[in-house]
């Protein structure tokens, strides 16, 4: 009987030890940048909490969330992301921290868009140049927001010039890189990228290039199963001091790829 006592015991304070599990939905370019391998460590050893990333597109992230199979998502699409919480899927919406997004493409750059003077210039350019270019087509929130700027521009890109891969930032970047084409990716990925070969960072700095990544845990009146604890300790940890210097010290090559810019809860 001591024997099962102990045993029952040993096997209580292994379960009591061991962390809890938590699932978020993160976009391709969020983990492209390699920022979640700073973090992740971090909340392990501060909260004991086990963050498991679902890495997808944005609207991939949501439609995750709507169906309740993650605690949380961290996506960067502000349209989709009002239309997920007035449907009642999410609780609120807490902005982490933002960066922008760039045009690269080829040093020839045919259709001259380092002198653009807007982001929807830069694509009436290339669209007017026919010159190659390469899109995510993957309803992530980077393909949302280059689709919102040719609505802008006034055009609907489409013809042999015009090649949507239907993959993440990484992907579209190795499709853009192979082709010597011009694409439209966030900063981070592209800092982060290895396979540049001769692509160039062209054109940024138009506001309308602004990218905001916001935390939206899963509403759990609509979804009891989900992991709503922990997903608001996540969010106090995610706006946390601590969180901010991790975010604003990460860089590659001396160049910030995020900056922290939430407001605590």
């Amino acid at each position: 009987m001591k024997l099962i006592l102990t045993a029952l015991f040993t096997a209580f304070l292994a379960m009591a030890a061991h962390a809890e599990t938590m699932r978020v939905a993160v976009t391709t370019s969020f983990y492209n940048s390699g920022l979640s391998e700073v973090l992740l460590p971090e909340i392990k050893a501060e909260l004991d909490l086990d963050v498991e990333l679902i890495v997808v597109g944005t609207g991939q992230a949501l439609r995750l969330g709507e169906a309740g199979d993650v605690d949380a998502i961290l996506v960067h699409a502000r349209a989709a992301e009002d239309s997920f919480l007035a449907a009642g899927f999410g609780t609120h919406r807490r902005e982490i921290m933002y960066n922008d997004f760039v045009f690269v493409g080829p040093p020839s750059d045919q259709a001259n868009v380092a002198s653009a003077q807007s982001a929807t210039a830069a694509l009436q350019a290339i669209a007017l140049a026919s010159a190659p270019f390469v899109s995510r087509g993957d309803d992530s929130g980077t393909h949302k927001k280059e689709l919102s700027l040719w609505a802008s521009a006034g055009i609907v890109p489409e013809g042999t010039w015009y090649r949507a891969v239907g993959s993440g930032m990484g992907a579209t970047l190795n499709v853009a890189s192979g082709l010597n084409a011009y694409t439209f990716t966030d900063r981070a990925s592209w800092l982060n990228f290895g396979n540049k070969a001769d692509l160039i960072l062209l054109y940024a700095g138009d506001p309308a290039l602004f990218n905001q990544y916001a935390y939206i845990p899963v509403n759990p009146t609509r979804w009891p199963h989900v992991r709503y604890d922990l997903a608001l300790e996540l969010e106090n940890w995610l706006t946390s001091d601590r969180a901010k210097t991790l975010i604003n010290a990460y860089m590659i090559n001396g160049e910030n790829l995020f900056f922290f810019n939430a407001v605590r809860p």
